[in-house]
């Protein structure tokens, strides 16, 4: 199962960008849904998690605030709203959905991964 990512770009630091997953053909009903971000050089990291059906949420404490994610239970969607962009936060950025219906800040819990999609912040 591929999901799709998308929203990427280039923004200037203190810009927003909003990321979206979807996977076409499937559903993501009863999964919990998390994003991961690899910067250059850098090993993966856990990015932001949301639960099913979305009542709970956690982050990376450096995106606490600037950062949300949510889902559209509907249309089978998960977002990243990213305000306040930082340099540090350029990286490709990766939406997966969990094996459980709990979130989970653990790479190794997600069975599913998208391609990716690049998130350029410059100063």
């Amino acid at each position: 199962v591929q999901l799709q990512a998308s929203g990427g770009g280039l923004v200037q630091a203190g810009g927003s960008l909003r990321l979206s997953c979807a996977a076409p053909g499937r559903t993501f009903t009863g999964y919990g849904m998390g994003w991961f971000r690899q910067a250059p050089g850098k090993e993966r990291e856990f990015v932001a998690a949301i639960n099913w059906p979305g009542d709970s949420t956690y982050y990376l404490d450096s995106v606490k605030g600037r950062f949300t994610i949510s889902r559209d239970n509907v249309k089978n969607t998960v977002y990243l709203q990213m305000n306040s962009l930082k340099p540090e936060d350029t990286a490709v950025y990766y939406c997966a959905s969990s094996a459980f219906a709990t979130l989970s800040r653990y790479s190794f819990q997600y069975q599913y991964w998208g391609q990716g999609t690049l998130v350029t912040v410059s100063s």
